[in-house]
């Protein structure tokens, strides 16, 4: 019986080793040679952990990591919850909300680009046009490094709070109604219903949307990539496009591959104390 089970599992046990277990290895040896895009690699020991230590490029594009990741996380938590508290009430055209909350997630990041770079255009962009009608200076949402963050922040949450609605919503259709028609006798207003029923029993929900979406923001690349015209603002460079940028386009897949495994003990560090506090709390 065991047996057999493992013949049902060997496909998937497959392809994680071939597509996961290997590259990692593959990139685990690249990171201690000089290997280039052209396959040639001389052992170098560790002397590209070494300079990434000293590089203020990984220090800066990490540090624009850790900004998206703290402002874009809250923000994308708080607006999928409350959609998902509005789209659970018993609203007229309930289904026409829940699809255009999840909608924009369904399009590709190359669609949401471009919507929002014509938005954030000086002149004819509507967000900029409203600006002005309104007596207001126009904005360079993209071509100044302190606004050019807040312009991808706020791209982002649009385009993925429609990920945590679902799932904030899927909870709170598991919540029993009788604690609401017992609470409403009670007294209870809808505010403390929300505090004292809703919002307990959605924790173990919220403890999964912030982990997912913090590991989804550490590893943002596209939007700040194509908003930024391909690197064009090191401001918001983050330390995956670096990543990215030292293997594909200076050549040095080996010096990538360390920042690499760098930033994935770095991950791993950040999910350890989360799973630790979040266990001391249960």
């Amino acid at each position: 019986m065991k047996r057999s089970g493992f013949w049902f599992v060997a496909p998937f046990l497959v392809l994680y080793v071939a597509f996961l277990v290997v590259p990692m290895l593959v990139g685990l040896g690249a990171s201690v040679t000089d290997q280039g895009i052209t396959g040639h690699a001389k052992f170098v020991g560790g002397a590209n952990y070494l300079e990434l230590f000293r590089d203020p490029a990984v220090w800066s594009s990490l540090w624009h990591t850790l900004i998206f990741t703290v402002t874009s996380t809250p923000a994308i938590v708080l607006v999928g919850l409350g959609m998902a508290l509005l789209a659970n009430r018993a609203v007229p055209e309930r289904w026409l909300y829940r699809l255009a909350f999840f909608a924009p997630y369904l399009l590709p990041v190359s669609v949401v680009v471009l919507i929002w770079n014509w938005l954030y255009q000086p002149g004819f962009g509507l967000i900029n046009d409203l600006l002005t009608r309104l007596g207001l200076g126009e904005v360079g949402w993209l071509s100044t490094d302190g606004m050019a963050m807040t312009s991808i922040v706020i791209t982002t949450v649009w385009w993925t709070a429609g990920f945590g609605f679902l799932l904030y919503l899927a909870a709170l259709q598991e919540i029993p109604r009788q604690l609401y028609e017992a609470s409403a006798l009670d007294g209870a207003t809808p505010l403390q219903q929300l505090r004292r029923i809703t919002m307990p029993l959605l924790s173990r929900t919220h403890q999964l949307v912030i982990v997912l979406q913090i590991l989804a923001s550490l590893k943002v690349f596209d939007q700040i990539y194509l908003l930024s015209g391909q690197g064009g603002i090191p401001g918001v460079r983050s330390i995956v496009q670096y990543i990215y940028e030292s293997g594909f386009t200076r050549f040095r897949v080996g010096y990538a591959s360390a920042i690499s495994y760098v930033f994935f003990a770095l991950i791993a560090v950040i999910a350890l104390v989360h799973f630790r506090l979040t266990a001391e709390k249960r």
